[in-house]
């Protein structure tokens, strides 16, 4: 099993250069099923955790959140990246205390929103660039390989102010962010200006559009690509739709597509036939 240092300069060396998809694991089983698949970096979903604790997203307290990535980080030989919400903590020096525990789970990233809470309105822009500096600064005194993600919410705010979220990305980039992240944005053109606001520094970008392929990414310059909740409610939706007809007729016909499951215990190295 690799070293939490040779995961975070994996991890470092996939920004450098060409285009991958981290997905976001809601829980360990999942985590361990990526890997297999051949991907080389998992990230935590802050919506899909809560979702499996019967929470909205933005609930889950800054323990149990740092326990579940932590888990994750323990599941699996993949450098993982920590969906931190906004940092836990309204001021720089909250932050940064919320930063340090998450550098001790292992991580090999961690993003720090703008947003001040659940309904995403955000801190003002010089209070902002003082909580990235707060977490680069807990980073580097804790775990300087650990890479900080930096995310302006402004598109999630519902402001989706272009100008706004350009002006953000590259005030984040000169605080010490070292990958930076507008999740919400969706076209070319938006896509473009945020990855030219961020140069030289790597981009992520949240899948939003299912018309956009992971080459047409690429060729925008996005450096990685973030699948958000999405596996999460792929599985809620799966749920439903096979519960569906056995609520209202009594029917197990919805559960037809679980053979088309992976034999999982085999997977985990439990298959007893």
């Amino acid at each position: 099993m690799p070293t939490t240092r040779e995961k975070r300069e994996a991890f470092r060396q996939l920004h450098e250069s060409g285009c991958f998809v981290i997905p976001n694991p809601p829980d360990a089983g999942t985590a361990r099923y990526l890997e297999h698949l051949g991907f080389k970096a998992v990230a935590t979903t802050s919506a899909g955790f809560a979702f499996s604790k019967g929470l909205p997203d933005g609930a889950v307290p800054r323990d149990m959140m740092l326990s579940h990535i932590a888990e994750i980080v323990s599941s699996t030989d993949l450098p993982v990246n920590a969906d931190f919400h906004n940092g836990y903590g309204a001021d720089p020096g909250e932050v940064a205390q919320s930063v340090r525990l998450c550098v001790e789970t292992g991580v090999s990233g961690l993003s720090v929103e703008d947003s001040t809470g659940p309904r995403r309105p955000q801190f003002e822009i010089g209070v902002a660039v003082e909580r990235i500096r707060a977490a680069r600064q807990a980073i580097d005194q804790s775990g300087g390989d650990t890479m900080l993600v930096a995310r302006a919410e402004n598109f999630f705010g519902g402001s989706r102010d272009l100008a706004e979220t350009t002006k953000r990305i590259r005030a984040y980039a000169e605080a010490g962010a070292d990958c930076l992240y507008a999740p919400g944005i969706r076209t070319p053109e938006e896509i473009t200006a945020i990855v030219e606001a961020a140069a030289p520094k790597p981009v992520n970008v949240l899948v939003t559009s299912l018309g956009l392929t992971v080459s047409d990414l690429a060729a925008l310059g996005v450096r990685r690509i973030s699948l958000g909740g999405m596996l999460a409610l792929a599985g809620w939706a799966g749920i439903a739709r096979a519960v569906a007809p056995l609520s209202e007729s009594g029917s197990f016909a919805g559960f037809a597509s679980v053979r088309e499951a992976p034999n999982l215990n085999a997977l985990f190295g439990q298959d007893q036939g």
